[in-house]
């Protein structure tokens, strides 16, 4: 009985196939290009690996039996199935595949949301069907999701101290210090450094003190890791802190906002892209990586 399918079965069952296509163990040969005995043999062995017979030759002429025309249908169906598959297999061989999750940063700029844009844009015009998820959440919420095998990229301004990670640099972002309308700073001019000494600062948790900060508060009864809130409480009058130039500008145009001490108080932050070391990237996370790295350069 045939309970294994190999190689030799495939090779038997593609004989037979063509035996009865021709008509006959006599009209194969020059269609197989061997001997009628040599035929027979071979029927004879796919024969004794089904457990029964398939046709019968003979002076009558060349017939199949009922368990050969069911023999028949069933190759036939197989060997459809296998060209199928060698098909799509062959598709396959050059087609990005999967899902992709990957992780942003807070309220980024237009210019880099209509980077990120073109690096989609460069992805999906390769041979791929992989379905791509973005995320937004604070830098240490990704680097925790990146750890976790949950996301498989993230850009953010990341503190870098995570060795499990690798970090490639994408863009920097200004950052600037500001007060509102309603501070006591607001109006006057100039503003000397020393008048901030004693000014109630927004702390963000996230945001990196290092010795380049131009400007760490002392005081501080403030806090927020969302740039939505430290933006709330310097535009409440009663607090001084660091914004994104792109997002301070808005408020800055209507008179809002005003930026202390620019030339002597801004910095910058270096947005990376973010994966983590020891996971192998798949086909489709390097060909993003690639276009991320294209469009950011």
């Amino acid at each position: 009985m045939l309970s294994q399918l190999r190689d030799l079965d495939l090779q038997l069952l593609r004989l037979f196939v063509t035996v009865v296509e021709s008509g006959g163990f006599s009209a194969a040969q020059g269609e197989l290009g061997i001997g009628q005995s040599t035929i027979s043999t071979q029927m004879a062995k796919l024969e004794t690996r089904l457990g029964f017979r398939l046709c019968e030759r003979g002076k009558a002429g060349f017939r199949l039996t009922p368990k050969g025309e069911q023999v028949l249908a069933a190759t036939r169906r197989l060997f459809a199935a296998i060209e199928l598959f060698k098909g799509e297999a062959q598709g396959m061989a050059d087609k990005l595949l999967g899902e992709l999750h990957v992780g942003l940063s807070e309220a980024l700029a237009d210019e880099v949301l209509e980077r990120l844009g073109a690096a989609i844009g460069l992805f999906r015009r390769r041979n791929q069907a992989v379905q791509i998820e973005l995320l937004s959440a604070m830098p240490a919420e990704l680097e925790r999701r990146l750890l976790q095998g949950q996301l498989q990229l993230a850009i953010g301004y990341f503190s870098g101290s995570q060795t499990a990670l690798d970090y490639r640099s994408l863009f920097r972002e200004r950052q600037q210090l500001y007060c509102g309308r309603g501070h006591p700073l607001f109006a006057r001019a100039p503003v000397e450094l020393a008048e901030l000494e004693p000014c109630d600062g927004v702390l963000h948790p996230y945001r990196f003190i290092v010795a380049d900060e131009p400007w760490q508060a002392g005081v501080s009864s403030a806090r927020s890791e969302q740039v939505e809130g430290c933006l709330a409480f310097i535009l409440s009058g009663a607090h001084i802190g660091y914004l994104p130039g792109h997002v301070a500008a808005p408020w800055e145009a209507r008179g809002q906002l005003r930026a202390l001490l620019p030339g002597r108080l801004g910095y910058e932050i270096d947005f990376r892209l973010a994966r983590h070391r020891a996971r192998s990237p798949s086909e489709a996370q390097r060909a993003l990586e690639e276009d991320l790295l294209a469009a950011f350069a």
